[in-house]
């Protein structure tokens, strides 16, 4: 799991009542951050592909890149509300997300489309896991609501980690 080196103790007036153990709240916590953090970095790290895409499938995986961009979005909101309820508080800056995050950044001028897939491929299976190691330290701390939450992200995670290994495949035998 992730190491931190910055803790963030939550003000008094922040730290939302509840019944799950201080421990366990500050171990989710961290955790979730770090899926907080990977998501933006995943995000950012796929429309930067889905803009800079071009090659024959261009249509394909432009599409495909900024539906995938959006679903990972549309995952931070609630990962970082989830932080807040049970006692937490989350993501504050850029900075804050580059020492949490374990997604690499890409800042290649020109990354070839099958490399992109690939690269995608990878960070998509690496939060899956991530996720699967938050996971289970929900279960292990009751907190059902969170892990609930997880099991749907898992799914879509291993989505497009599906889609983006049969583009890549199919790239692999028509030679682009």
């Amino acid at each position: 799991m992730r190491d931190t080196t910055t803790e963030y103790k939550v003000p008094e007036d922040m730290a939302t009542p509840s019944d799950l153990a201080k421990p366990a709240v500050d171990k989710i916590v961290k955790a979730l951050n770090g899926l907080v953090a990977d998501a933006f970095a995943l995000y950012v790290k796929t429309k930067n592909f889905h803009w800079h895409l071009t090659e024959p499938h261009f249509r394909d995986y432009h599409v495909m890149l900024d539906e995938q961009a959006d679903q990972i979005f549309a995952t931070i909101d609630p990962l970082a509300e989830r932080v807040r309820k049970i006692g937490g508080t989350t993501i504050r800056s850029i900075s804050h997300i580059s020492e949490l995050q374990n997604v690499k950044d890409s800042n290649v001028e020109r990354v070839p489309p099958l490399d992109m897939i690939r690269v995608l491929l990878a960070d998509n299976k690496a939060v899956a896991k991530a996720m699967r190691e938050t996971h289970a330290i929900c279960d292990k701390n009751n907190d059902v609501a969170t892990a609930s939450l997880l099991e749907i992200y898992i799914d879509e995670t291993e989505r497009r980690t599906w889609f983006l290994f049969e583009s890549g495949r199919a790239a692999d035998t028509t030679g682009h």
